[in-house]
């Protein structure tokens, strides 16, 4: 069994706006993402871990189960802030966080209830399990941001793609 170290030297993880904070239509960003996860895999990266947030985050999900079709040494970590994350979206969202969560090979739930501070841990438990970050940022404040900071802090080298 390989140690937690060594599995993360495989893995990738996503962060990124909601779709409302987004400056580029999805299917740019669904071009973006494929590239960068196309270049991870290239680079050796296997496990991608996905916070399942709408926008980037499901995007990237689903855009990593494509390629899982063609490639199924590639594996999928679905990682919720809390039990019950996103039940309470559009039904569109709805529909697509479903059905990422049933072909996720783990889903990882942070926080055993809701609350504010659970985003911010699922971030942090997302770069402290990765060696990569995907980043889809606008230069705007909120979670992505403070997620790249992390990364930094943490020395994780971060792919910074205008969103």
């Amino acid at each position: 069994m390989a140690e937690e170290s060594e599995r993360r030297l495989h893995r990738c993880c996503f962060t990124g706006h909601r779709p409302d904070k987004l400056q580029i239509s999805e299917q740019e960003l669904a071009n973006i993402l494929q590239a960068e996860i196309r270049q991870a895999m290239a680079d050796g990266f296997t496990t991608f871990l996905s916070g399942m947030a709408r926008g980037v985050d499901v995007v990237a999900a689903e855009l990593v189960l494509q390629e899982r079709a063609a490639n199924p040494d590639l594996h999928l970590i679905a990682v919720l802030p809390f039990q019950h994350f996103g039940e309470n979206w559009s039904k569109d969202w709805v529909t697509r966080r479903n059905e990422v969560l049933e072909q996720a090979d783990l889903i990882h739930v942070v926080c055993s209830g809701f609350s504010y501070a659970s985003y911010q841990k699922r971030n942090e438990w997302l770069v402290d399990h990765s060696a990569r970050v995907i980043a889809i940022y606008n230069g705007s404040g909120g979670g992505t941001r403070n997620t790249i900071e992390y990364a930094q802090l943490k020395e994780i080298p971060v792919i910074i793609c205008k969103g």
